[in-house]
């Protein structure tokens, strides 16, 4: 959410900001809001104008009362009383804008950074750098599932059988691995200076909108039915709303968590749930980053994050590229973005395994996360996020280059201790 007084301000580059996101439909939001908020603070002007003639007049009416003047003292008070129904009048009329306009402010896109490449969708997206040789062996590489299969690793029919489409069963040195993964993700972040930390799995309303547009929660978030709590699509959802309402000294930032949860996705729209395969699925695990930061930190915190993921990969020998998200592609609230991608040597191309956010003051203005400067005065943070690894995703780019020739997966080095040693997966069929 921008700040209303940057729009009041400057509604041209507001526009031309919609404009470059290419979502003219809200275009007229922008004279809205700007009518509604001037109707709110007239509004505000005369009830503070009212408040302060009742309270004149009330000194008045107790003066007259001591000079013996009851007449004049009663028409006075009458005057009060007119004033009160004006008054609660023009507070309720105050609440209704205020509301109104909170709400528009909440759909018009946060400001893109001016270095973002614009186009329309993520077909438009721009290749940044290539970290790793991309390798296609000469000998083939199955499908997921099946390398999984090989090693009586995953039952994707019995989930189905227990849970429907979207999710599944990890067994075995599979599942060893997908674990292994995870806590060689979290020691790797907390190697790199950054506070283990294993959130709540579910949020309340005020967090969600806090921390996502409107038509990203209605795609993601599953509700819980008669209670006030979503179940969250990542931890970045909590670990940012852990600093609701918080005023954070300007000495204890930054603020660098890592975070570990489950994640829980509809998965609605155009790209559905696979029938078969664990790249797009209803439930998976992931180890998170978040930083909240001064504003002028932000651009530095963005690249040591994305850097994260590509050095927590590399570590594993797994070819990978970033990729900056063109302004179509972007969130209503994200400043700039980076996917991060694996490269499949079955695809023979890259394909999504991580995503690097900074979205500026946004999520600290509907969250209300100020900071406290050392002369006293105060400012809204800036806030980041980045996945250092879902282990689903991962599975995918880790098994398909490491498969060898004979059928077996290779451990790089860095995951044998979580591995009981092991430096190979012998499969079992």
């Amino acid at each position: 959410m921008i700040d209303i007084k940057f729009l009041r301000e400057n509604p041209d580059a507001v526009k031309e900001n919609i404009k470059k996101k290419f979502q003219d439909d809200k275009l007229p939001l922008v004279d809205e809001v700007i009518e509604l908020d001037a109707a709110s603070r007239a509004a505000k002007q005369e009830a503070d104008d009212l408040r302060n003639k009742k309270n004149k007049i009330s000194k008045e009416i107790g003066a007259l009362m001591a000079q013996g003047k009851k007449e004049e003292a009663e028409a006075k008070k009458a005057e009060v009383a007119a004033s009160s129904k004006r008054l609660a009048e023009l507070e309720e009329q105050e609440k209704e804008l205020s509301e109104k306009v909170t709400k528009i402010m909440m759909v018009i896109p946060n400001i893109i950074d001016p270095s973002v490449p614009i186009g329309k969708d993520d077909s438009e997206n721009v290749e940044v750098t290539k970290y790793g040789e991309p390798v296609v062996p000469d000998y083939e590489i199955p499908y997921h599932t099946d390398i999984m299969e090989r090693f009586n690793g995953i039952d994707i029919d019995a989930a189905g059988r227990v849970a429907g489409n979207g999710f599944y069963y990890l067994m075995g040195d599979i599942a060893r691995l997908h674990s292994g993964i995870i806590s060689y993700a979290r020691d790797f972040m907390i190697d790199r200076g950054f506070t283990y930390c294993i959130p709540p799995y579910m949020i309340r309303s005020n967090v969600v909108t806090g921390v996502m547009s409107f038509a990203e929660m209605d795609a993601m978030m599953y509700k819980i039915e008669g209670e006030d709590l979503f179940l969250i699509g990542t931890s970045e959802h909590s670990m940012i709303g852990k600093f609701i309402d918080q005023i954070i000294p300007e000495a204890e930032l930054p603020k660098t968590l890592t975070s570990y949860s489950p994640c829980f996705r509809k998965e609605k729209g155009a790209h559905g749930i696979e029938e078969r395969g664990v790249y797009r699925i209803h439930q998976f695990e992931k180890q998170e980053m978040i930083v909240v930061c001064k504003p002028e930190d932000s651009p530095m915190w963005f690249d040591k994050l994305w850097q994260n993921t590509v050095d927590f990969f590399r570590t594993m020998d797994v070819p990978v590229r970033t990729l900056e998200c063109c302004s179509g592609d972007l969130a209503d609230l994200k400043v700039k973005s980076f996917d991060v991608e694996a490269w499949s040597p079955r695809q023979k191309k890259y394909f999504e395994v991580g995503s690097c956010s900074n979205l500026g003051d946004a999520q600290a203005r509907r969250l209300k996360i100020r900071v406290q400067a050392e002369d006293g005065s105060k400012y809204y943070a800036h806030t980041l996020n980045n996945t250092c690894v879902a282990p689903p995703r991962m599975l995918i780019a880790f098994l398909e280059n490491n498969l060898q020739a004979d059928g077996s997966i290779k451990i790089p080095e860095v995951l044998r201790p979580y591995m009981g040693g092991k430096e190979v997966l012998i499969p079992v069929k």
